[in-house]
């Protein structure tokens, strides 16, 4: 089956001067006029038999005044009478039952109604002739039997003027030839309102294809939004499509569920839904919010937050999309909601379970190095083998107490933060100098790029340990030595850190799981540097404890840096949940 495509509307049909137009009715009787679409077949055939009757009715009224014999004429009384009747034929056929062209049987008869009114009353009216014109236009604007019509519109005035001479054969030459202007322009008249009535034709029939189109884009259209807004409410996420602006443009069923829990004042914005970074904590500032960061353009996934308040708080992962114009331009976002309640919470009994056993590992590790540090104390009764054995015992059983730490740290649910003033830029520096020791020895210079004086509400214990981790992560990977960058820089609302290596790198969808427990890039795998993936985990839970965000941008062979942002002031000024989950 031939679909119509929006191309098609585009292609109008060649015409020929004199051919049949593609309509079922004359041209002149689909009148579009808010009144004609009100008209049966009969009224409009009568409206266009009017203008004609009235002229003749009006000369017949008006006439005798200055000419009392032109009724005395038998002629003109029946031309006069015959155009009467046929305006009354027009109002009584049932011209739907006839043939589509037998309505052109009235401007033919007209031709013959004014002939019999011109020469009845040619001594004294001799210009009734130039009525001849309403019959022409009529076949002209029919667009039917052209030929035949432009004969007629020739022939028929050409006769009504010059039939009384021709049945006298009295007309001369000179005569003939200089009474044809008439007739000429009666021919001019209709070639120039058939070719007028063709071009409308062809538009019409253009306007008709094109209205065909735009239905079946209509249909198709609608047919997707139904098939799209289905899909929408079947899925188990909350959906929804913002324009640049931040208004919402589509939501589905579930996202409309997530706004009666968390949001019973039935608003349907979807900034005013209150997220939050951990569980219990307080709301999300304004840029922070998922919403707020679509309309400003990013692209995030896998975003968990905590959406409502009190027990009906909510797990949801967040991920957004921009949507573009052709040119490039942000219009909107679609934003996704997923409700991962359950997940976070199977998580954190998992979490739990392994919180128990290292804790049970950290007791008896602790005992082990506290009695192999009693023994190595008295060295002087060990052989230099058992000695060394002891050394090596004893460095291993610290570097398992070391990953049970990190272990436990990274499981554990809540992290402690007790935010206070901290000056950020000496908090660096601090950090700095513990670990230009380790730098010097890998070969790694460091460079900061710090403000002198920059205040933050945060745990500076706990920021110290994410600039320990974010440190020896990249001094632990530019295995080749080079150069590492620290910034920090102040934000409206936010404090943004960023550390900077040239080292190995790793591929962005490496960069985008870096940050959970465990993970470790392929590149850091194949060098055979030590590790368990534990650090960045950690990190993570520390800055989603303070409210912030860790993002890491890398490339294989160029480097990595890894971006803190952190609001100015912490939610909450007890403790913050710091789970990661």
């Amino acid at each position: 089956m031939h679909r119509l495509r929006p191309g098609d509307a585009e292609i109008a049909p060649k015409q020929k001067l004199f051919s049949e137009p593609q309509t079922t009715e004359p041209f002149w009787l689909l009148g579009d006029g808010k009144f004609e679409r009100h008209l049966s077949l009969r009224g409009k055939t009568a409206l266009y038999q009017l203008p004609l009757t009235l002229c003749v009715v009006l000369i017949a009224g008006t006439a005798p005044l200055s000419n009392p014999g032109i009724l005395q004429s038998e002629l003109f009384l029946g031309g006069f009478v015959m155009i009467v009747l046929l305006f009354a034929a027009c109002l009584v056929t049932p011209w739907e039952r006839l043939p589509a062209g037998a309505v052109l049987a009235v401007p033919f008869i007209d031709f013959v109604a004014i002939g019999l009114c011109r020469n009845g009353a040619y001594e004294d009216l001799p210009g009734l002739g130039t009525l001849a014109v309403f019959p022409v236009i009529w076949l002209a604007a029919s667009g039917r039997i052209t030929f035949v019509a432009a004969v007629m519109s020739f022939v028929a005035p050409y006769l009504i003027i010059h039939f009384p001479q021709l049945a006298t054969f009295s007309m001369t030459s000179s005569r003939a030839v200089e009474t044809l202007l008439l007739p000429t322009m009666m021919l001019a008249t209709f070639l120039t309102m058939h070719i007028l009535s063709m071009r409308v034709i062809r538009q019409r029939v253009e306007l008709d294809r094109k209205n065909q189109a735009v239905s079946v884009l209509e249909a198709e259209s609608g047919n997707r939004e139904r098939l799209l807004a289905t899909i929408l409410d079947t899925v188990g996420v909350g959906v929804v499509a913002v324009d640049a602006e931040g208004r919402t443009l589509l939501s589905n069923r579930q996202q409309q569920l997530f706004h009666q829990v968390a949001d019973p004042s039935d608003s349907t914005d979807e900034d005013v839904l209150p997220f939050s970074g951990s569980k219990g904590a307080a709301r999300l500032p304004g840029s922070r919010h998922p919403i707020r960061r679509a309309v400003n353009g990013e692209s995030f996934s896998n975003n968990l937050l905590w959406l409502g308040e009190g027990e009906a708080q909510r797990a949801v992962s967040t991920a957004a999309r921009p949507m573009t114009d052709t040119n490039g331009n942000l219009v909107g976002s679609v934003i996704v909601f997923n409700d991962v309640t359950e997940l976070v919470g199977l998580l954190t009994v998992k979490e739990d379970f392994v919180a128990n056993v290292t804790h049970e590992f950290s007791t008896p590790l602790t005992s082990v190095i506290g009695h192999l540090d009693l023994v190595l104390e008295s060295q002087e009764c060990l052989s230099p083998s058992a000695h060394q054995s002891l050394v090596v015992a004893r460095r291993n059983a610290q570097r398992l107490s070391v990953l049970v730490s990190d272990l436990l740290s990274s499981t554990t649910a809540a992290m402690s933060i007790h935010p206070q003033s901290t000056e950020l830029s000496e908090l660096i520096s601090t950090r700095l100098r513990s670990a230009r020791a380790h730098a010097d020895v890998a070969g790694v210079t460091l460079v900061t790029e710090l403000p002198d004086r920059l205040w933050v509400i945060a745990d500076p214990l706990r920021l110290g340990q994410v600039m320990d981790n974010l440190l020896s992560n990249a001094i632990k990977y530019s295995p080749g030595g080079g150069e590492i960058v620290i910034r920090a820089h102040a934000g409206e609302d936010t404090i943004q850190v960023e550390v900077q290596d040239n080292g190995i790198g790793m591929t962005q969808r490496e960069a985008g799981l870096v940050c959970g427990r465990f993970f470790r890039a392929r590149s850091a795998r194949e060098a055979a540097i030590p590790g368990v993936g534990l650090g960045l985990a950690v990190t993570k839970a520390i800055v989603e404890g303070h409210g912030g965000t860790i993002r890491c941008s890398s490339a294989p062979g160029i480097g990595t840096t890894f971006t803190v942002t952190l609001p100015t002031t912490v939610a909450n000024t007890a403790t913050a949940a710091a789970s990661h989950s």
